[in-house]
């Protein structure tokens, strides 16, 4: 089979199984009498990253690390520039006081923890990947204590519209859904990997160009997809904290996990050098944009920057 053909095929099944595992997890969790809070705070947010965790995993294992960790730095790279900025350009995002005073802050720290992780270990261990779904508890934890402290049960709009829907899946078929779900999330990483060795090789470049291009944007589709329909609905809170959550999961859930299971260490010396710095660069660009140009939204103007600064990364990459 082509590798092209491979490639798409595999982005299809990823999309559709991140899709079925997030319907039949949130039906699952109803079903189990778990609060609609919890759900949407957890087991959607953490659903919603499963593309970019089974594909750093398979890379992992396949001792593909440059795909595991190029899979995450251009999925963050991609959801902050590409994913945002045509979002605001479609609609001026507003920012929410909890992107503000909780979400940012602690992308800007797993960011800036992620970076001196790679600098001290030139990858991540075991025992950091551990460490990383630790911080990511707490952080949970944090998220469903100030909400209820709030006395605050509003999720989002998409997200109360996706417990709606699945509210009445039945338990049997909600575990069906699981199932079908991480089948095919499985061999969607399964062809992607294989795919974007074969396109790496055909093309003479490193399968960290293609990582952190090609297959970021791939698992970037979903946040694409909710951002852009968020804004349609002028729903801006949703937009970016659905960018900035899933960032934070990348780091510290999708590397946390992968780590947990196998160490990953760099080989390709750009990944840090050159997509993280990028990264880290981005991460401050949008907090300067939220918290002291247009403060507490993005503009249309600073979308278009956003894009530009995307295009920027990518001619930079594949030059």
């Amino acid at each position: 089979m082509s590798p092209i053909i491979l490639l798409l095929l595999a982005l299809v099944l990823l999309f559709l199984g991140g899709e079925i595992l997030v319907k039949g997890s949130v039906a699952l969790a109803l079903k189990m009498k778990i609060s609609t809070l919890v759900v949407g705070l957890t087991i959607v947010s953490l659903a919603t990253s499963s593309p970019e965790l089974f594909v750093s995993l398979q890379a992992a294992f396949d001792g593909s690390t440059n795909i595991s960790f190029g899979n995450v730095i251009g999925s963050n790279i991609a959801n902050l520039t590409l994913v945002l900025g045509i979002t605001a350009i479609i609609f001026r995002v507003k920012i929410s006081n909890q992107t503000l005073t909780l979400d940012y802050p602690m992308l800007f720290l797993s960011s800036v923890l992620l970076g001196g992780i790679l600098y001290l270990f030139n990858g991540i261990t075991v025992s950091v990947g551990v460490l990383f779904i630790l911080l990511l508890s707490l952080f949970i934890y944090i998220l469903i204590s100030k909400s209820r402290k709030e006395h605050s049960l509003r999720i989002s709009v998409k997200k109360d519209e996706m417990l709606e829907k699945n509210s009445n899946i039945s338990i049997k078929s909600s575990v069906f859904m699981l199932v079908l779900g991480i089948f095919l999330l499985k061999y969607g990483a399964d062809f992607l990997v294989e795919s974007t060795k074969i396109i790496a090789s055909n093309l003479g470049v490193s399968d960290r160009i293609i990582a952190v291009t090609v297959v970021a944007i791939g698992t970037s589709i979903p946040e694409l997809v909710t951002s852009i329909v968020a804004a349609f609905r002028k729903e801006g809170n949703l937009a970016v904290g659905n960018l900035v959550g899933s960032n934070i999961f990348n780091i510290l859930a999708v590397l946390g996990f992968t780590a947990s299971f196998k160490e990953i260490n760099i080989v390709d010396d750009a990944i840090f050098s050159f997509d993280y710095f990028f990264m880290m660069i981005i991460t401050f660009v949008v907090g300067f944009m939220i918290y002291l140009f247009t403060k507490q939204e993005i503009s249309r103007r600073e979308g278009f920057l956003l894009l530009l600064i995307y295009i920027f990364y990518m001619y930079e990459t594949l030059s």
